[in-house]
């Protein structure tokens, strides 16, 4: 019989998660076994074993569990997730044609508050207590505020990163109304919500785009930019960066896929950062997930899910995608040159950095991703006492990286709430952020007519011809195999050689 949930710990009261597997995300990457977490206010106020704590302070089993930072996607476009799915089998032109050139601007400020309210819910659902919201979708400032409101709804923490891809960068960054809501949202919205600018570089040699970082500089904002994406942006597009003094510390340059080495060069001196989306590296094609380059340039990686018109919205997928792509890429160049790899280079240790206090960094934000005295109290408990996946912990890394999944969720923390409390949700109305899901599909397919949307959905297959098999022990041979075979028998009866 199923045991009914408890109840969550009440607001304001302290935390404690008690004999977990801790992973501190340290220097060190310390672990530490049958370890407790105090959460005390907004801060992590001790890790240690046999913890004292204050009187009234609510308990949490984390016996057979781990105990980890709060996990932090870096790109996602929240406000395409009311499209979950839909794009399944695009390409990226399929992609780029849908929603730049067709219906992108279909969406209004409602639709995009919807899709950025599921985003947000599912976040925190699989222990992703930060989200940058790559928020390319932002045609009007009423857009923006939608998108803004819906994000505060739920108690996560974000980044609005905000972009348009219905205008030229140095457009829509020029507009007085995008300035003053950037100026006005950012007035006392306190550390659960920031902001970014994001915009693409495409390499034009009279750099347009200048403008656009010129604003980003007046206030006083990073930009987060797609770079090294496969027949959108290149190389010219980093040494323009790079040149006009534009490559900074907090820039974030997502996927760097498509890059040369000059490119990588140039970001690792300059202190930025990148954001694979391995997920959709691999499917769409901007190229082959970099991580097997970045590491020999020694330039910081945070992970992200990019979109989930396409692809899962939790970063266990993440880290396992990563880790497979990096290693078969390492194997790949190894079989070339006729070696054998014997020792792996990427370890599961590493993809869950790149998970939490990689993303951290990218953020500029030191007192997350970890798990320390002071540091912000984003956490989550890995544990499901009815799944057969749960044991034996032996390896913590790897079984997060490997075996964990949103279901396994069990505790999640933000700024020190509970807001995920055995393997529930606490306080969100999903049957009320279904409605407003249900409500945008409605709308997109009354739009675009029933025709047009199958059609989006359900791309049409490219040719494919089946090479024939010399070893096909059948009658079946090709029309060309059946007449070179006829000829060859005619020479042979004819006495050619």
């Amino acid at each position: 019989m199923t045991q009914p949930a408890s109840p969550a710990p009440q607001a304001g009261r302290p935390v404690v998660l008690r004999g977990g597997t801790v992973l501190t995300m340290d220097d060190a990457g310390t672990v530490l076994r049958d370890a407790d977490v105090l959460v005390v206010g907004d801060r992590i106020a001790a890790v240690g074993p046999a913890l004292e704590v204050p009187e009234g302070t609510a308990e949490v089993d984390a016996t057979d569990g781990v105990v980890l930072p709060g996990m932090i996607d870096t790109h996602r476009h929240m406000w395409q997730t009311a499209m979950r799915g839909y794009g399944a089998d695009w390409s990226l032109t399929q992609y780029f044609v849908w929603y730049y050139l067709e219906h992108g601007r279909r969406f209004r400020p409602e639709d995009v508050a919807a899709g950025n309210r599921l985003a947000a819910v599912e976040a925190l659902d699989s222990g992703v207590t930060t989200v940058v919201d790559w928020s390319h979708g932002l045609q009007t400032v009423d857009h923006a505020e939608a998108a803004v409101d819906a994000l505060q709804s739920v108690p996560g923490r974000y980044v609005l990163a905000y972009g348009n891809i219905q205008a030229a960068p140095w457009e829509w960054t020029a507009d007085p109304a995008v300035q003053a809501f950037l100026e006005r949202r950012r007035t006392g919205a306190g550390d659960l919500l920031g902001f970014q600018l994001a915009f693409d570089v495409t390499g034009d040699p009279a750099f347009p785009e200048k403008a656009a970082f010129e604003v980003a500089r007046e206030l006083g904002l990073p930009v987060t930019t797609h770079a090294g994406v496969w027949g959108a942006t290149d190389d010219e597009g980093i040494r323009l960066m790079h040149e006009h003094g534009f490559a900074t510390p907090g820039t974030v340059y997502v996927h760097a896929a498509s890059l040369s080495p000059d490119s990588y060069h140039r970001i690792a001196a300059t202190g930025g950062s990148i954001s694979v989306s391995t997920e959709s590296e691999q499917s769409a094609g901007q190229g082959y997930p970099p991580t097997w380059q970045v590491r020999a340039h020694g330039i910081p990686v945070s992970l992200s899910m990019d979109t989930s018109v396409w692809w899962s919205g939790d970063l266990f997928s993440a880290m396992r995608t990563t880790l497979g792509a990096d290693r078969s890429r390492e194997h790949f160049e190894a079989h070339l040159k006729g070696e054998t790899v014997t020792q792996l280079a990427l370890r599961a240790q590493h993809v869950v950095e790149w998970a939490t206090r990689g993303g951290a960094t990218a953020l500029g934000r030191d007192d997350l991703g970890r798990l320390a005295p002071g540091a912000k109290a984003d956490v989550v408990l890995l544990k499901n006492e009815a799944s057969p996946v749960s044991f034996p912990l032996l390896n913590p890394y790897g079984h997060v990286a490997f075996q964990a999944q949103r279901g396994d969720v069990h505790t999640v923390l933000v700024d020190g709430r509970v807001v995920k409390s055995d393997h529930r949700l606490v306080g969100v109305d999903l049957a009320a952020v279904r409605r407003e899901v249900e409500a945008t599909v409605e709308h997109l397919r009354a739009e675009m007519g029933e025709e047009v949307w199958q059609s989006g959905m359900d791309p049409e297959l490219p040719s494919n011809e089946v090479l024939d098999n010399p070893y096909q022990y059948t009658d079946y041979r090709s029309d060309s195999t059946h007449a070179a075979r006829e000829a060859a028998f005619g020479r042979h009866l004819a006495g050619e050689h």
